[in-house]
């Protein structure tokens, strides 16, 4: 099953109404399909400059180790050099906290990543989750 521009879409919509609905800080939103190649990206007025890099960062992270960025999270905390080695394998391209969430099949298939930053990792997460989530995904966070 491959990604569509129609549910990055949807992803993008309802994790920005997320964001809405708990009045979190301007964010913006990456979405990655098979093969790690941009689907869609979007950034709400009042983000800074850099917001979708730091957004590609956590979802093509995520999506190049097969593991949601908080599952990076924990292991830069329990080994530093490894997230080190792979962040210079990425070209420096990984950003290794929440807020990478792979996009999952009901039958386990990845098929994609999400990135989201603007607000706290967890709540830039919980964002991702949502849209993920609203468009009949499986949500893997890494937790």
């Amino acid at each position: 099953m491959n990604l569509t521009l129609a549910n990055a879409k949807v992803i993008i919509e309802h994790a920005f109404a997320e964001q809405q609905k708990r009045g979190f800080n301007p964010m913006a939103v990456v979405v990655l399909g098979s093969g790690g190649g941009i689907r869609a990206s979007e950034s709400q007025d009042g983000t800074s400059l850099l917001r979708p890099k730091i957004a590609h960062g956590k979802a093509y992270g995520a999506y190049s180790l097969g593991m949601g960025s908080r599952a990076l999270f924990e292991r830069a905390k329990a080994e530093p050099f490894f997230i080190q080695s792979m962040n210079a394998l990425c070209d420096g391209a990984l950003v290794p906290v929440p807020g990478g969430v792979l996009i999952r099949t009901k039958d386990g298939e990845l098929i994609g990543a999400v990135g989201v930053t603007g607000d706290t990792s967890p709540n830039d997460e919980q964002c991702a989750v949502a849209g993920i989530e609203a468009a009949g995904f499986v949500a893997d966070t890494g937790a």
